[in-house]
């Protein structure tokens, strides 16, 4: 009988998150720990030694208008050898319109990397504000479709199929150092205050893309967020008592309330993932 520990070890996968902040560090800290080899970058040059000591090869990188030769080589060494590439680049770091311009760039890099998988983290703000439910076929990525954020979503979706991209559209993210509590204290005469919140946790922003990653379910798109959608005024005012601060005040309902819902049934049947923070008001607990 062979000696099982004597066999090679396969290569663990690796996978590059190109934004290690609020969201992408916690996220390549998690996919470290799972045993994946993380590549990580970032725009701050004081952070590189916080991504080396958390076992992420990091890579100084900045997108934008002043993208260099520099930034160039180190989006390319960022992504040698890479299996899979979380692209967590806010749109606020793209001035209004260029946001597509922001990451075009990247698909070059992508394409000429050999990246197999792509998993684009977007949001819920490409649906419209109507009162009514959202799912994911409201609102179609394209590369010229009328949304910045849909037209930069079909730029990670090939017609000739050298990638497969899965793109996740969270909800309001909050968590630790982003406790909704300080969203809307204090402030009055608020609008929509019937209107749903639709809100997605830290814990299951990291929990479900690194379901996505372990599945291997690529070449969808999906909505991500909390289940139970509570009012706008029940829930910011829970969450500002939660941290001792002035409770918002809203205006009161003069027609039907209008509010988006954002339906993320699609992701829950096709991966399974099971949600830890679908209580908003409890989740308040871990912020």
């Amino acid at each position: 009988m062979s000696d099982s520990s004597n066999s090679p070890r396969p290569t663990p996968t690796t996978v590059a998150v190109l934004g290690c902040g609020w969201l992408g560090l916690p996220l390549a800290k998690a996919l470290v720990a799972e045993g994946y080899a993380v590549n990580g970058s970032t725009t701050t040059p004081t952070h590189m030694l916080t991504l080396r000591d958390a076992g992420i090869r990091p890579y100084l990188l900045r997108l934008g208008p002043e993208f260099s030769q520099i930034d160039a080589d180190s989006l390319h060494a960022l992504l040698a050898g890479v299996d899979v590439l979380v692209l967590n680049v806010p749109p606020r770091a793209a001035a209004a319109g260029a946001y597509p311009a922001l990451l075009r760039p990247v698909g070059s890099a992508v394409a000429a990397a050999g990246v197999r998988h792509v998993l684009f983290v977007s949001s819920t703000g490409v649906y419209p504000n109507e009162n009514r439910v959202m799912r994911e076929s409201d609102a179609v990525s394209s590369p010229d479709a009328p949304v910045d954020l849909l037209r930069a979503e079909g730029q990670f979706t090939p017609r000739w199929g050298q990638w497969l991209t899965t793109v996740v559209r969270l909800g309001g993210l909050f968590g630790p150092d982003r406790p909704p509590g300080r969203f809307l204290a204090g402030r009055h005469d608020l609008p929509q205050g019937e209107a749903p919140v639709n809100l997605i946790h830290l814990d299951d922003c990291i929990g479900l893309l690194q379901h996505i990653i372990r599945e291997k379910a690529w070449g969808y798109t999906f909505n991500a967020c909390a289940s139970q959608h509570p009012s706008r005024s029940t829930f910011y005012t829970a969450a500002a008592a939660h941290m001792g601060l002035p409770a918002p005040t809203f205006q009161p309902e003069d027609a039907s309330p209008s509010g988006k819902t954002i339906d993320s049934s699609l992701l829950r049947e096709t991966t399974g993932y099971q949600f830890r923070h679908d209580d908003l008001l409890a989740a308040l607990a871990s912020c």
